[in-house]
């Protein structure tokens, strides 16, 4: 992500010339909200699995939401035959606006359905119940209010909750960095590398790196859809790389409701081979 993002820092005059138009909104915090005429844009960490690089207006609240999403693989590598089957039902995000450049967020899987199935040795596992509870913290470096380009750091912690079915009960967390870049012709493209530090069973840590890209356009009025690419290379001994592409569209209803849909799609053997969406996301 630094390495594409250098280039961009000698922005051209008229990029310069946007931000330096852009109004100063620093006076704004959580308790003196910024007024409604002079809020940006709804943007929003959903659908697509690459984060915004744009904050939360300061006093106020946005949620991010799937009513439900859905988990369908089978793996047969190694010899094996493992299915797995899942749902989640209202998983969330709620993001305040702190500052005009930053947001806190909340994000809790609320309702997980989870069937893991092997099929050589007839064995089950199944688990209900909450899932992971995150907290993030998105700090914008550039371009929040205007700028063809945008650039934030998120860094996040998900807590221990106690060990089950669905959750490790370790602590974990990683860094963020989304990158926005407006390009002609009402094209857009965000990038994003992602450190996950991933608990191991014998208290260690392995890393995952994630990277992103995603392109979006608009379809036809307040119907936009985009295109992604998602790849996760991990220290771990012996796993390979995952990569799905990913397919989705949003539906703006007014400047603060979007409704989304869309599926992602694995295109190597660990990843997820179907992940259907629908959601909404809300400002107020």
């Amino acid at each position: 992500m630094s390495g594409l993002a250098l280039p961009l820092l000698g922005a051209d005059d008229e990029t310069s010339h946007r931000v330096e138009d852009a109004p100063d909104k620093s006076a704004y915090h959580l308790f003196h909200p910024t007024p409604a005429g002079e809020m940006r844009e709804l943007s929003t960490d959903r659908p697509d699995q690459t984060e915004s690089a744009y904050t939360v207006d300061a006093g106020h609240i946005q949620l991010e939401m799937d009513f439900v999403n859905a988990h369908f693989d089978q793996d047969r590598s190694q010899g094996g035959d493992l299915r797995t089957r899942g749902w989640g039902i209202a998983p969330f995000n709620l993001k305040v606006g702190l500052l005009n450049r930053v947001d806190l967020q909340f994000l809790v899987d609320t309702q997980v359905h989870l069937r893991i199935e092997d099929r050589t040795t007839g064995q089950v596992m199944r688990g209900t119940g909450l899932g992971d509870f995150q907290t993030r913290l998105k700090v914008n470096l550039w371009g929040n209010d205007g700028g063809r380009t945008a650039l934030a750091v998120m860094p996040y912690v998900k807590w221990p909750l106690k060990a089950s079915s669905l959750r490790n009960g370790q602590t974990e967390g990683g860094l963020i960095f989304p990158l926005a870049i407006e390009l002609p012709r009402g094209w857009s493209v965000g990038l994003m590398t992602e450190f996950d530090f991933i608990a191991t069973n014998d208290n260690r840590y392995d890393t995952e790196f994630v990277n992103l890209v995603t392109l979006g356009h608009e379809v036809i009025g307040p119907l936009s859809a985009y295109l992604e690419f998602a790849s996760v290379v991990s220290t771990m001994a012996n796993i390979d790389w995952s990569g799905q592409v990913d397919l989705g569209f949003t539906y703006a209803v007014n400047r603060n409701t979007q409704l989304d849909f869309g599926c992602n799609f694995g295109v190597t053997a660990n990843a997820p081979d179907f992940n259907p969406f629908v959601g909404l996301s809300w400002r107020f």
